[in-house]
């Protein structure tokens, strides 16, 4: 009996072994499905739709991304996507969801506040820092000062060139405030394993209408 016991804790052991280094993976390969997905066939008549969609701007009530969580995204694929972001310099693309609830952060950046419009005021975005470099707002901890990013809502396509990169508390709400007179983009994602916060802003470069050559950066 004794052996038995043994042989079915080694079991245990290993199967827990295996989850555990499975795990990351797994989750960081269905969060980059389901975002190249929800990137590849958006439309204006969806974003058109999304942002009629009810949405939780709660931050506080935001969980760390789970391979269930991930799961979930993939299998409903239904976050309310209004938009796409791209920073050429550190490889990110990603779908812009409105609100920060689970399933949107599960898919790309979500937006902080209900009232936002992009080229407009402070439009404030947050996501998941992962792990993997490539992964959701993950590559946001290697941007650079002067490094230009683009959001679109497939009507025009907005350029921010990045002024202040500096880790935050948490606490640090005041950063998704609106400036007076001033047009920018707000990025926020973990640092120091959760306990801080990267921010990243950028001041409006130019506004272009959204054609094939402006469009090219998001593809």
């Amino acid at each position: 009996m004794k052996k038995l016991g043994k042989i079915f804790l080694t079991i245990i052991v290993l199967l827990t072994a295996l989850v555990l280094i499975f795990n990351e993976p797994i989750k960081v390969k269905l969060v980059q499905q389901v975002s190249q997905s929800r990137l590849e066939h958006l439309s204006k008549d969806q974003i058109r739709q999304n942002n009629l969609r009810d949405a939780s701007f709660d931050f506080s009530k935001v969980k760390p991304i789970t391979v269930k969580q991930a799961a979930k995204a993939a299998v409903k694929n239904n976050a309310a996507a209004i938009g796409k972001i791209a920073i050429p310099s550190v490889s990110l693309k990603l779908p812009i969801v409105k609100g920060v609830d689970d399933t949107a952060l599960a898919t790309g950046g979500g937006t902080l506040k209900p009232d936002e419009k992009m080229g407009e005021g402070n439009y404030a975005l947050a996501g998941h820092y992962m792990t993997d470099k490539g992964a959701l707002f993950s590559p946001i901890a290697r941007v650079q000062i002067g490094d230009l990013i683009y959001i679109t809502n497939l009507k025009n396509v907005y350029t921010y060139k990045v002024e202040l990169k500096q880790v935050i508390s948490p606490r640090a709400t005041w950063t998704m405030n609106n400036q007076p007179r001033t047009k920018m983009i707000t990025l926020i994602t973990c640092a120091d394993g959760g306990a801080n916060r990267w921010l990243v802003q950028g001041k409006l470069v130019n506004a272009r209408v959204a054609n094939r050559e402006t469009l090219a950066v998001f593809g």
